[in-house]
């Protein structure tokens, strides 16, 4: 399980660098390389949330870890 944790992990890093492009540069690079609301794209944004969700157990397990 811990590759899936890894690959959330990329995911979702993925998305922060994406959202900071935007933020400074108005540039979606998602958007770019997938075109703009393509199935792919969707697909991609979909997998980048869900993964951010998933991460949330995150706290609760690195607060087991340090107890």
């Amino acid at each position: 399980m811990k590759w899936f944790d890894y690959t959330a992990l990329t995911l979702v890093i993925i998305g922060a660098v994406n959202w900071l492009l935007i933020g400074i540069f108005r540039f979606d690079l998602v958007a770019f390389l997938f075109g703009n609301m393509s199935w792919l794209s969707r697909i991609v944004y979909s997998l980048v949330g869900l993964c951010g969700l998933y991460l949330i157990s995150f706290f609760g397990r690195v607060r087991s870890m340090s107890e």
